[in-house]
């Protein structure tokens, strides 16, 4: 994979992580998700460590991308088990609607942050691997 294409899938995943952050965000100030127990500081952590995630992705030195990738990509998959438990069994006393605010956004944007953060992993993996044997 070219460089280009590297710092495409940076700048892709970072957003995606950053409107995961968001969405929790918005969550949280605007749709009463504060005032849940524990479901309302999971929802603050969850943006903070998003937004923070989101700058590591764009500025994280090339020998750690990978596992900022590989970070991205768990952070999304955490997230999106943590809202299926939410929706079918419930998690920390709530349950969740699949009539919630942002849920089908949600569940887009964690997919597509899983994906293009495997797919920085690999190629954060891949450039390490051509760096070594050159």
């Amino acid at each position: 994979m070219t460089r280009q294409a590297t710092a495409a899938l940076r700048i892709v995943t970072a957003g995606l992580v950053g409107a995961i952050a968001g969405i929790h965000l918005d969550l949280w100030a605007g749709h009463g998700y504060r005032d849940i127990p524990t479901i309302g500081p999971l929802f603050l952590l969850n943006g903070v460590a998003g937004a923070l995630l989101a700058l590591g992705c764009l500025a994280a030195p090339r020998r750690l991308l990978a596992l900022t990738a590989a970070s991205a990509v768990l952070f999304a998959a955490g997230t999106l088990v943590a809202l299926v438990l939410a929706v079918n069994v419930g998690l920390f006393g709530f349950t969740e609607s699949t009539h919630a605010p942002l849920f089908v956004q949600a569940i887009a944007v964690e997919a597509a942050t899983m994906l293009t953060g495997t797919l920085l992993a690999a190629a954060a993996l891949g450039h390490r691997r051509a760096a070594v044997s050159a």
